[in-house]
């Protein structure tokens, strides 16, 4: 599937899976959209048919709470069947709010609690290097993720190793939980920290799949690389555009009609 379709698919199915398992985040998976439409379709290679193929590379999403719009794409995809995108956050259903690999083909490792990601992907790229694989792993952060220590700590460790397997992506919307990150813990100057901390730094459109595809295709000759992609949260949905509101708000009637008609016509 092309990278623009599998983003309008991603979104759609984002709001109808959170709409159905009266969940949170949908504001989060849709501004992520195109980062993982890009990484799916344009960048990463893997196998749906076997998940689990030794070559492949990886992909974490640090931030787990984003999780319906990680199962979209690996549904839409090939990874398993689109039609079980309607359990999600269900009673039983292996499709949990919070991303998880449990019985879910495609998904390497299961996230919710911030600021673990980075660190297994440093993990992952460290033992591929290791063994000389051209395996790469790719990790999607959130901007408000990156107050934890246990980041910067495997920041200090991918420069060390010089990981240029390893390629972080921030999923930089400015804004976290109810207020905006300017206001919760300021992470400016931004690029300048990741620099000091020994990465090659990319900062693009995180809706402009040309830049995207363009950043993450390229690989480091001894740094590891993030991406900082700078987003709208809620992106493609008017009503949730930059809203704080939708990061645990759930689209229910009107607003889920008006979403879903605004992301068809799109």
């Amino acid at each position: 599937m092309k990278s623009l379709d599998l983003a309008k698919s991603i979104r759609l199915d984002v709001v109808e899976m959170t709409s159905l398992g009266n969940s949170s985040h949908v504001a989060s998976g849709l501004s992520i959209a195109d980062i993982l439409a890009v990484l799916y379709s344009n960048v990463m290679i893997y196998k749906p048919d076997n998940p689990v193929w030794v070559q492949r590379d990886r992909f974490i999403l640090s931030k787990g709470h984003a999780g319906a719009a990680v199962y979209s794409a690996l549904a839409r995809s090939g990874f398993f069947d689109p039609v079980e995108l309607k359990t999600h956050c269900g009673d039983g259903s292996r499709l949990s709010g919070h991303v998880s690999h449990k019985g879910v083909p495609g998904v390497e490792f299961s996230t919710g609690s911030l600021g673990h990601g980075l660190g297994v992907g440093c993990g992952m790229a460290f033992q591929l290097k290791r063994s000389a694989g051209q395996q790469r792993v790719f990790v999607v952060l959130s901007d408000g993720e990156c107050d934890e220590g246990s980041v910067w700590e495997a920041a200090l460790f991918a420069s060390h190793h010089k990981l240029n397997n390893l390629v972080a992506i921030i999923d930089y919307n400015k804004l976290q939980s109810i207020k905006t990150i300017s206001e919760t813990l300021a992470l400016e100057p931004f690029r300048d920290k990741w620099e000091s901390f020994g990465w090659k730094v990319l900062e693009v459109d995180g809706h402009d799949h040309d830049v995207l595809t363009t950043a993450l295709v390229g690989k480091s000759d001894n740094a590891p690389t993030v991406v900082i992609a700078h987003t709208t949260k809620g992106k493609g949905v008017s009503f949730m555009e930059n809203s704080v509101l939708w990061h645990y708000r759930s689209p229910q009637g009107i607003e889920f009609s008006n979403a879903i008609d605004e992301l068809q016509n799109s």
